[in-house]
């Protein structure tokens, strides 16, 4: 009410929704020219199959929040689409599809039944691709940071690289290739791949080879190498090998990763951080064979190496006995002479050496006997003493002894009794003092 009255002198302006259509389209064309060049991320990309016209929308999120800001209806008809797409996707790589940021030529439409839309008339593929030169090297960055970059580079390579874990498609031309490579070597080397499938193409790619990679970790001690190849398909299907979730599980995979899933020109962050990058899977089977070559050569060069040394020492060996054998007589006579003059030294010394031998001998006899005729007298001494204290025993010991200090032995049939539990009624006794005996009768045992 209030609004309607401060505004009650002014004209009141009407307009049906097409006459208002209709006017925001004339301001939108006085507004702009017939053309421009927005910068914008593609999303909900499509296209009819029927009409081959491709419909899409633009949109523009918040560089810190990543909130969506802005939006707008796009569309590419069939005839620009179907030179634009494969044109953009050479260019750059990437397949024309959702999540790419695009600087596009549009002329800007606005409809009065379907609103405001943009037709897209062209693109350039350069500003694209400097974003995706931006977001290589933020992951590049990030790598690098985490200290992860180089981390399977650093892994020693097997001399003997045979168990070969194989990340790919099973359907993929590469692998036959790869497995016929190997399986034909010249040299007869024995192989023993394993595969692991895995999508190489398409929006799973990412997902499909880590899960390969977590599968073969599971079962590491049982490989040296990983390879993981690709054969054929659209290089825009590389940008899934950018990924970072995939450079880093690759980086810190406990064993070396061999790649061969792009040609000469193509270098994907994969690449990178990989161990070693070969062009394509029959490169990198030709790297397998030449490391089991390289290691052949070795070995050859250490044979040959051992044989040298083995000749040379028993050439030395030889030389050294020769040597021996040319001396040998003239050190025997040496040897012998030397001899004869030590045993006529010895043979002058004997006499004297003898004599004072002897003569040691005969004192070391007369201090023997010293000592042996004390060890006897004090022997002697101490036998009498123990047979005195002997004596002196036995004495006290004997009941006569015992006796004369007033005890009496009781006896039956000659018998010491010692309880009167073994006596009975009736039974004679005799008692033993020291000046006589006495005879008595038992009249009765009392037992305790």
């Amino acid at each position: 009410m209030g609004y309607g009255q401060n505004n009650k002198n002014q004209e009141r302006q009407e307009f049906s929704l097409l006459e208002l259509n209709n006017r925001v389209k004339g301001a939108v064309l006085n507004a702009f020219p017939e053309t421009c060049w927005v910068r914008a991320e593609m999303s909900d990309v499509r296209t009819n199959a029927a009409s081959g016209h491709c419909y899409l929308e633009f949109i523009e999120k918040n560089a810190i929040t990543g909130q969506l800001v802005a939006k707008a209806r796009g569309s590419i008809w069939a005839k620009t689409f179907r030179m634009l797409k494969p044109y953009f996707e050479m260019e750059t790589g990437q397949m024309f599809a959702s999540g790419l940021k695009v600087l596009v030529k549009v002329s800007i439409e606005f409809h009065e039944l379907y609103g405001y839309s943009l037709t897209v008339l062209d693109i350039d593929p350069a500003y694209t691709l400097g974003d995706m030169i931006r977001k290589r090297m933020e992951i590049i960055r990030q790598l690098k940071e985490e200290g992860v970059f180089t981390l399977n580079k650093e892994l020693p390579l097997p001399t003997l690289p045979k168990r070969i874990a194989v990340i790919t498609s099973p359907t993929a031309a590469g692998y036959e290739d790869f497995l016929n490579q190997l399986a034909n070597n010249k040299a007869g080397y024995p192989f023993y791949p394993k595969l692991f499938p895995a999508l190489m193409q398409g929006e799973r790619t990412e997902e499909s080879v880590i899960a390969a990679l977590d599968r073969v970790y599971r079962y590491a001690d049982c490989f040296d190498v990983v390879v993981i190849i690709r054969g054929g398909g659209a290089t825009s299907d590389l940008n899934s090998f950018d990924s970072y979730l995939l450079a880093a599980n690759c980086a810190q995979f406990p064993l070396p990763i061999i790649t061969g899933i792009g040609h000469e020109r193509d270098d994907t962050i994969l690449d990178m951080v990989a161990h070693t990058r070969m062009k394509t899977p029959t490169a990198v089977a030709e790297f397998l064979v030449g490391q089991m070559d390289k290691a052949a050569g070795e070995v050859e060069e250490l044979q040959q190496d051992v044989c040298s040394l083995a000749t040379d020492i028993l050439s030395r060996q030889k030389n050294l006995l020769q040597l021996l054998g040319s001396r040998l007589p003239v050190l025997a006579v040496n040897r012998i002479e030397r001899n004869r003059s030590l045993l006529q030294r010895i043979g002058m010394q004997l006499p004297a050496n003898a004599h004072a031998f002897l003569k040691q001998q005969a004192s070391k006899l007369d201090a023997m006997q010293v000592r042996l005729a004390n060890r006897a007298e004090a022997c002697l001494a101490e036998r009498n003493r123990f047979v005195q204290l002997t004596e002196q025993f036995i004495k006290m010991a004997s009941p006569d002894y015992v006796l004369k200090r007033g005890y009496s032995l009781t006896l039956k049939d000659g018998k010491i009794i010692k309880q009167a539990a073994g006596l009975e009624a009736g039974e004679e006794l005799v008692t033993r003092f020291a000046d006589g005996e006495v005879h008595s009768t038992v009249l009765a045992v009392n037992k305790s």
